[in-house]
């Protein structure tokens, strides 16, 4: 007797109705139609969008023709393991079995960076260009613009960091100077023709160094999207098109898919208007309301609502607050969790709502909730100045969002010049850098040496034959030896060599060399973790680690520590109980964002936000006085605050709002005797 198999447990039946019709779009068709998916803060946007993936590989889906676009290496490799496992469950494979890898799974711009090398032939570009990352395009800038003379102009003209700035917003918002500097950089209002010139000629220094910078990812692979036969050669290597957190795309992004699939056919795009809060990023909203439009016929529009972070009342809240916006995908979001009504608390001034927050934050670890499960969350950095006093004086434990990022340190930038200097030998900004790290070796010989290398039409030649001065020859000889090693190693023995060469320069410029090193041995594991030095430099530009050991405070020994955090930083997260600062007109929205309705629109979301990271517990906190740091405007500012515009008379019935926080009583003054005080300074001459 046969007997059959048990069948399989359905891999999707964890769904609700909305998420599986998201994941079936298109069953059943050859090429689906385009589909935008609005997933709603909570609602399980990374397991639907998963789960449509390992759908379309089920049903024969080649995963090497899938492109999967996200904005961090970590959300492709969360995306990827994922898949993986709903694949497991939905073709029945063994604890041993892989799952298909998805090798387009990445951010636009490590993708944009493998196809632009990939068909550099094609487009003029050399497939050996480099990838500057902030740092080195703002020092890049500077250079250029002290040789264009604007260094030395009589009126004062933009630093290059802002200029790097509006360059960038002029390059992802596709907008013409004179808008940028207009609505973004006023104080720069006269240089705009100067600021044209200046982005010439950083354009040709990048071009004739062979490097791109962080924006030329987009730029040019958009470009390239405009000519049509690269567009249709890119686009038919991709059956299907997904991409999460649409509602963060910039113009230029949109542009790209629509070069890639100019029907929407294949194209899935995954987001939350409600959510979008990162403009000064360039960051076009326009892209996720406008999207079902782009084609004929619409596309397919499918909202998430059931949320599984947070109790009805918190949504009850959330919903009114971005229900007055003035444009939106609408939808209501809802769960089968009850709990409390979130709470408006109203205080004297900052002080006592840092008194506040660090009383009730105590008042849940005591009922059992550990601190790391409760969030601070402000509008910007320093409003949490007074809690941060608070909580060190009552000696609670905190970490707040922020710092310095891995490659700004000056020693992990060094030793990524020289395997770019290797990498490519026209790269002026990395050998300017790692020529004056060998003694003897100044700003003048180092020009020489490279004014050299770039008239040659082999530069590694010429930095064979470069003389240096005379008391750095024995270290330039010990470079050169390091270099031909190089230039011959196998990876990812590039970095130890390298390291090796750097290490004796690290200790000669930094006391804390010792601390620094294992910056550079995480490198090398790093590495290690690469197929080659190209697509390891391209990888850490695009998506580096985020701390460095040097910068890093003492370890926390403590059980337990608060969350500190930016609005901002707080996007993808969640904690059981949140508080919210300073929800006042002048701070949320901030003061500097109300002079257009599109930035007024930005910040509602951005409270949206804040309100919708809570799970079970959330304050609002309003302090009554307090104060504010403007340019301009006479520096510091003593304000009385009313309750934040977003949260209006009709709403504030779905929050519980208790009797005003107002400071304990204080012990009475002693009574002191009565002296002619005056009449004792008369006496004193």
């Amino acid at each position: 007797m046969t007997i059959a198999p048990a069948p399989r447990p359905d891999p999707y039946a964890s769904l609700n109705a909305e998420q599986r019709a998201a994941v079936e779009h298109g069953r059943g068709e050859a090429t689906p139609g385009p589909l935008l998916v609005i997933a709603g803060a909570g609602t399980g946007k990374t397991m639907t969008l998963a789960s449509r993936v390992a759908r379309l590989v089920q049903d024969g889906a080649d995963p090497n023709r899938i492109l999967m676009l996200t904005f961090s290496r970590r959300a492709a490799h969360e995306m990827e393991r994922r898949v993986g496992r709903v694949l497991h469950a939905a073709l029945g494979f063994g604890a041993t079995q892989q799952a298909p890898s998805l090798p387009w799974a990445g951010t636009f711009h490590s993708v944009g960076a493998r196809l632009l090398r990939e068909y550099a032939p094609s487009v003029g570009l050399s497939p050996q260009f480099t990838i500057h990352d902030r740092g080195d395009a703002e020092d890049l800038m500077g250079m250029v613009r002290q040789e264009q003379g604007f260094a030395a102009t009589e009126k004062r003209f933009p630093l290059k960091g802002t200029c790097l700035t509006v360059y960038s917003r002029v390059v992802n918002a596709c907008l013409p100077v004179e808008q940028v500097v207009r609505e973004q950089h006023p104080w720069c209002l006269g240089w705009e023709e100067e600021l044209k010139r200046l982005f010439r000629a950083y354009v040709d220094e990048k071009q004739q160094q062979q490097v791109l910078d962080y924006d030329d990812l987009l730029l040019y692979w958009h470009r390239m999207m405009e000519e049509p036969a690269i567009a249709q050669a890119v686009g038919a290597r991709f059956d299907h098109v997904l991409v999460d957190e649409y509602q963060d795309t910039n113009r230029l992004q949109a542009g790209i898919l629509l070069g890639l699939k100019p029907d929407g056919r294949g194209l899935t795009v995954v987001g939350d208007d409600a959510q979008s809060i990162y403009a000064f990023r360039a960051a076009e909203v326009r892209n996720i309301l406008d999207f079902p439009a782009l084609f004929t016929p619409p596309a397919r529009v499918i909202t998430l609502t059931r949320n599984y972070r947070s109790t009805q009342p918190i949504l009850d809240a959330s919903n009114a607050v971005i229900g007055l916006a003035a444009e939106r995908h609408a939808k209501e979001l809802w769960t089968d969790q009850a709990g409390e009504r979130p709470q408006l608390i109203t205080v004297e001034d900052e002080m006592r709502q840092a008194a506040w927050v660090a009383d009730a934050v105590l008042a849940q670890r005591e009922a059992g909730l550990r601190l790391t499960r409760q969030a601070v969350l402000f509008r910007a950095g320093h409003h949490s100045a007074a809690l941060e006093l608070e909580l060190t004086r009552r000696n609670i434990p905190f970490v707040k969002f922020g710092g310095l990022k891995f490659l700004e340190a000056a020693h992990v930038k060094d030793l990524l010049s020289v395997l770019r200097w290797v990498q490519n030998p026209r790269s002026r900004l990395a050998g300017f850098r790692v020529a004056q790290l060998i003694p003897g070796i100044g700003p003048a010989s180092a020009r020489r040496l490279l004014d050299a290398m770039e008239a040659a039409d082999d530069p590694r030649q010429a930095m064979r034959a470069f003389r240096p001065p005379a008391q750095a020859a024995p270290d330039w000889q010990a470079w050169m030896q390091a270099h031909d090693a190089l230039c011959s190693s196998g990876w990812p023995g590039d970095v130890e060599i390298a390291t090796r060469w750097y290490q004796p320069q690290l200790e000669r410029l930094h006391d804390d060399a010792v601390v620094r090193l294992a910056d550079l041995q995480q490198l090398a594991r790093i590495a290690s973790g690469y197929a080659g030095r190209e697509r390891f430099l391209a990888e850490l530009t695009l998506d580096p680690p985020q701390a460095t050991s040097d910068e890093s405070g003492a370890p926390h020994l403590d059980e337990d520590y608060l969350i500190l955090s930016t609005m901002h930083s707080a996007k993808g997260q969640e904690w059981t109980a949140v508080y919210v600062l300073n929800v006042v007109d002048g701070c949320i929205p901030s003061d500097m964002a109300t002079g257009r309705t599109e930035d007024v629109e930005e910040e509602r979301r951005l409270l949206y936000v804040a309100m919708t990271r809570a799970k079970r517990h959330l304050s609002l906190v309003v302090p009554q006085r307090f104060y504010v740091t403007q340019q301009g405007k006479g520096g510091d500012r003593h304000l009385y605050g009313s309750l934040t515009r977003f949260i209006p008379g009709s709403i504030v019935r779905l929050f519980n709002r208790p009797a005003m926080q107002v400071a304990r009583e204080a012990t009475p003054a002693p009574q002191l005797p009565a002296i002619d005080l005056m009449a004792r300074v008369r006496r004193s001459f």
